[in-house]
């Protein structure tokens, strides 16, 4: 019999998220896919690395500082997974930096587009470099010594910096020469990164950073620079607010945001080629470790580099532009006409977000629309639904807005967007005590003949107009009745004084969405063990639930077939004997990123399929407010397993599959030598199904007890 709780069960999750980051590195070295492309995802990997970093590491470095072991399932100690991350990421930096140098440089070079380096300067680009540093770049630098009198400075998270040695006199007189001296100059994020060089063809660019070293001698006259390298740091950059304690929470935050800036360093990288004396004496100053050095061949801070695309107009070089297809139901005059007739579905990026911003718009213009409520936990700096809500609130309607302070690294944009609502007569709350607000709502009321009707739009990602576009979600409008209520008193809930409800269709963290998940999964594993077909299919961003992990291995090892589609964390191994040999996860990474949250629970023609905004980590499950709410149009319900679920589930190019050692591979073609890419395969489904559905054109993966019970395959099945 197998102990659930042996910790061999579990993936570590941290070491789970840097195999997702090396996934993405995975992308960045694909050289059939455009060079623009391959260095939008070096980017990625970066800024991931620095969340990580800021977030995760940090949280684990505290742990291990104050003596506090919260053991993960998997059983590491803090000290443990610190080491191992440190392995793993030093590993990942030093292919990232391979990757760039040997094969991007190379590749951006052959494409005329050249980056160059102080030693391989003509005269006529030293000149333009001289007079870009004296007329641009020199009134904005601010040299700072470090010496007894002169502390280590405080440098801002992720600043690119320079740390230089410098010497006063003439070091070949030795009688006029003195000791070194250490000197740290800022690169102002202020300035390009990227300086434009003249060039007899194509494009050129100068680092900022090697454009100042290359006078560095300017900023300390008297002074001779010996060595110059860049650096950069990394800080703790979660904030810590006491919500019980705290009279005005928004005031609170704000402060805090203005703190983080000076939280302990976590990371330190640096140039290749720094010399062990400036490391010693960097790592001195902030208080780390040599484990916690990174050391760089090639520019740091990789994102900013993403901009030399736009000196390439070559189509060749970049992904075709997303043209989302418009959903046939915004033809009509009214989006509420529309969703009136019938549930509508949203497929995005593949389906525009417009009816998402429309359904704010008109609601917002609309004389008979009394009412709208939503949660905000993420949103653009200049939202369309954002001055949607203004305007109804200007128009006199009443207008709800559950703002969330506490998204991370998104708290600065948050609390700009709650002062302008407030000022405008909107009223704005901050969700409850202790927990995040992390569902995507909103509710609109409206007049119609001797009554009101409510709309209700539910999503599994952000009211965030440019994630959207590179986001794959799904968006359901809706005016079913007991939806409606559950909603309703959901944001009586938050925004006023209510017991806990009796929900109707929703489940709702942190009170019953893990004890439905849990039922549901039960629910497949009693079939299973009468002898009855059962089946279940989930899409997620992470399953990290000790919980909900040790149910699925209870339900496979009842007999349930399960296929799962994790895109980052997975604390799961599947195809363990004797515990997991029925579960097989998969993931995809390609142009758009997985977001949507889909799960379906049953084997037959019709199983319950759900939506929601929660992934299946304790932090969702019990630290957040969340939603689940079921899809009960047919159609909708087919094209969510088949399209949303099911082309995932065949992807066999840009899929991986987990497995029990915690590695990912990839997957084999099919049988028949097809190969089936699922995004670039939805993009041209949605294409061609704009029109709502009656019959799917794609069948989900069936699992061979469903294989007698569906029909033969569409169309495109195995296109």
């Amino acid at each position: 019999m197998v102990d659930p709780s042996d910790r061999h069960l579990f993936i570590n999750r941290e070491l789970s998220w840097l195999a997702f980051n090396e996934r993405v590195l995975s992308e960045a070295r694909n050289p059939t896919i455009p060079i623009h492309e391959r260095i939008k995802f070096m980017s990625i990997v970066s800024s991931n690395l620095d969340e990580f970093f800021m977030v995760r590491v940090a949280g684990l470095k505290q742990q291990a500082s104050g003596g506090v072991a919260e053991l993960p399932d998997d059983g590491m100690m803090p000290q443990e997974q610190l080491a191992a991350i440190s392995d793993r990421a030093h590993l990942m930096v030093t292919e990232q930096s391979r990757v760039w140098t040997r094969e991007l440089v190379p590749l951006l070079s052959a494409n005329g587009l050249n980056l160059l380096t102080r030693d391989n300067l003509l005269p006529e680009q030293k000149a333009a470099a001289r007079l870009a540093f004296q007329t641009q770049i020199f009134p904005a630098l601010t040299p700072l010594a470090v010496d007894p009198g002169h502390p280590f400075p405080h440098l801002r998270n992720k600043s690119l910096n320079l740390a230089m040695v410098v010497r006063r006199g003439d070091r070949r007189r030795k009688k006029d020469a003195t000791e070194s001296s250490m000197a740290v100059v800022q690169v102002p994020s202020v300035l390009p990164r990227l300086v434009p060089m003249p060039t007899a063809t194509g494009s050129a660019f100068l680092l900022l950073e090697e454009l100042i070293s290359m006078h560095a001698s300017e900023l300390f006259p008297g002074f001779a620079v010996e060595q110059s390298f860049t650096f950069r740091v990394t800080r703790n950059w979660d904030i810590d607010v006491d919500e019980e304690e705290s009279i005005d929470l928004l005031a609170s935050i704000q402060q805090e945001l203005r703190r983080r800036d000076r939280g302990a360093a976590v990371r330190l990288e640096i140039d290749a080629s720094a010399s062990p004396a400036i490391e010693a004496m960097l790592t001195a100053a902030l208080k780390l470790t040599p484990s916690d050095v990174y050391r760089v061949q090639g520019p740091l801070q990789l994102s900013d580099l993403t901009a030399i695309s736009d000196a390439d107009p070559r189509p060749e070089n970049r992904v075709e532009p997303l043209v989302p297809a418009m959903p046939a139901f915004m033809k009509e005059d009214s989006i509420f006409t529309a969703i009136a007739q019938r549930d509508q579905l949203v497929h995005h990026p593949y389906e525009s977000f417009d009816p998402v911003v429309r359904f704010l718009e008109e609601a917002a213009d609309d004389p008979n629309v009394l009412a709208i409520k939503q949660t905000l936990y993420r949103t653009t700096g200049d939202s369309p639904i954002g001055r949607a809500l203004v305007r109804a609130s200007e128009n006199g309607k009443q207008v709800a807005v559950l703002v969330e302070l506490k998204a991370r690294l998104d708290e600065a944009n948050n609390i700009a967007w709650a002062r302008r609502m407030e000022d405008n007569g909107v009223h704005v709350v901050y969700g409850l005590i202790g927990l995040k607000t992390h569902c995507k709502v909103t509710l609109v009321v409206r007049r119609e003949g001797n009554g009101i009707r409510r709309y209700v739009h539910l999503g599994t990602g952000n009211y965030n107009s440019a994630t959207a576009r590179l986001y794959t979600d799904v968006s359901l409008f809706t005016v079913r009745p007991e939806i409606a209520d559950d909603v309703t008193a959901l944001f009586n809930l938050l925004t006023g004084y209510s017991t806990q409800p009796n929900w109707k269709r929703l489940a709702v963290a942190p009170n019953t969405l893990q004890t439905k998940v849990l039922e549901l999964i039960e629910r497949e594993a009693a079939k299973a063990r009468k002898g009855e077909p059962a089946r279940i299919l989930c899409k997620m961003n992470a399953l990290v639930d000790p919980v909900a992990i040790r149910a699925l291995y209870a339900a496979s090892q009842a007999g349930v077939e399960i296929d799962l589609l994790v895109r980052g964390i997975c604390c799961l191994r599947p195809g363990v004997p004797g515990v997991s040999e029925r579960i097989r996860v998969i993931s995809v990474i390609d142009r758009f990123l997985e977001h949507a949250r889909v799960f379906a629970f049953g084997a037959g023609p019709s199983p319950d399929v759900f939506i929601s905004s929660a992934d299946w980590m304790p932090r969702n499950f019990h630290r957040r407010v969340e939603v689940m709410t079921p899809v009960e149009d047919p159609a909708l319900k087919l094209r969510l397993l088949d399209e949303v679920i099911g082309l995932g589930l065949k992807d066999n190019v840009k899929a991986r599959q987990l497995q029990p050692d915690g590695t990912y591979t990839p997957r084999p073609l099919a049988l028949d030598g097809q190969t089936v890419r699922s995004q670039m395969l939805t993009l041209e489904v949605v294409k061609r199904l704009a029109p709502p559905l009656t019959e799917p054109v794609l069948r989900h993966v069936a699992s061979p007890v469903e294989k007698s019970e569906r029909q033969p395959p569409g169309p495109l099945a195995g296109s």
